[in-house]
């Protein structure tokens, strides 16, 4: 879909994911306001989870409409992109059956090379999730006047495409690779339950040295044992951590032999009865970045913690 192109779609459709190009704030609105008031005149949920200059933009061009459309800040939400898919199963959940309407941008200039791709396998694995078929028309916007070509076609390409299924899709893009981990970062192979105490001590020491203290840090170190912990029980029986600094983030991977054939792993909130399959959830929410890759040959799991010290 260009930038000139503003559809509407035929609300007899159940689930929709579209990509929309624009290169200024004009094409922005002209793209993106009707659809919303189209969905607000319909009386439907609209949620719209967008930078705070498009909330703006959106909100001047609505009017009075915009007081019944759900405004989300994407760069709050959206810092950890596997927050994303929870969001939108709780909006189509909460509507009890009711057609929802939605916009959100997950992919903008300026992201950290680790997140953009969080983000792009967000966009591969939303048709996953709602394969169900809900009835959701969910809108992505991208921005041509900034974003590298190359972002931007890996992006048009995860919406709907003919040729592969959703799953297929989803495989593909859960199967493919990290950018290499740092040559010069620390390494322990672990492969007993008694281990997993001195990985915790480990990743504390690391976690004080590189600035973060309080809640912040504990939330990385449980974050890890988690992990950790499923690398013994479905990994192999051995694990590897890894721990370097990548920039403004602290980065701890674990990797094993296992294999996850669940793409959606961590973006499904567990049932309350549920025993186990919790730790990827929980690293989610507790950290600012979480990457996940899993094939036949192994699983590599990701873990970042931004230098944001807590307050004194």
């Amino acid at each position: 879909m260009t930038a000139s192109q503003s559809v509407i779609p035929d609300r007899s459709t159940r689930y929709l994911h579209e990509a929309v190009v624009y290169r200024d704030a004009r094409q922005y609105v002209d793209l993106n306001a009707p659809f919303l008031a189209a969905g607000v005149a319909a009386g439907e949920p609209v949620v719209a989870v967008v930078s705070p200059p498009n909330i703006a933009l959106l909100t001047a061009a609505l009017g009075a409409a915009a007081e019944s459309v759900r405004f989300v800040d994407m760069t709050d939400v959206g810092r950890n992109p596997a927050r994303l898919i929870p969001l939108w199963r709780q909006v189509v959940d909460d509507a009890g059956g009711r057609p929802v309407r939605g916009i959100g941008e997950p992919v903008w200039a300026g992201r950290r090379p680790a997140e953009l791709a969080e983000a792009l396998l967000h966009e591969g694995l939303l048709d996953l999730a709602f394969a169900d078929g809900p009835p959701l028309l969910l809108r992505c916007p991208y921005d041509a006047a900034t974003l590298d070509p190359a972002v931007l076609d890996a992006g048009c390409a995860r919406h709907p495409t003919a040729g592969m299924s959703p799953s297929e899709r989803a495989a593909a893009e859960f199967a493919g690779p990290l950018s290499p981990a740092d040559p010069a970062a620390e390494t322990v192979v672990f492969t007993r339950p008694s281990a997993i105490r001195g990985l915790r001590a480990l990743i504390t020491e690391r976690v004080a040295a590189f600035g973060v203290r309080g809640d912040r840090a504990a939330d990385l170190v449980l974050a890890a044992h988690e992990v950790a912990v499923n690398s013994l029980r479905h990994g192999g029986g051995r694990g590897t951590l890894r721990i370097w600094t990548d920039g403004p983030s602290l980065v701890c991977e674990i990797a094993d032999d296992g294999h996850i054939a669940q793409p959606l792993v961590g973006r499904v909130r567990p049932l309350p009865s549920q025993l186990s399959g919790r730790g990827v959830w929980l690293a989610n929410q507790l950290c600012d970045l979480v990457q996940i890759r899993s094939s036949a040959a192994g699983t590599v799991v990701r873990l970042h913690l931004d230098g944001q010290p807590d307050p004194v």
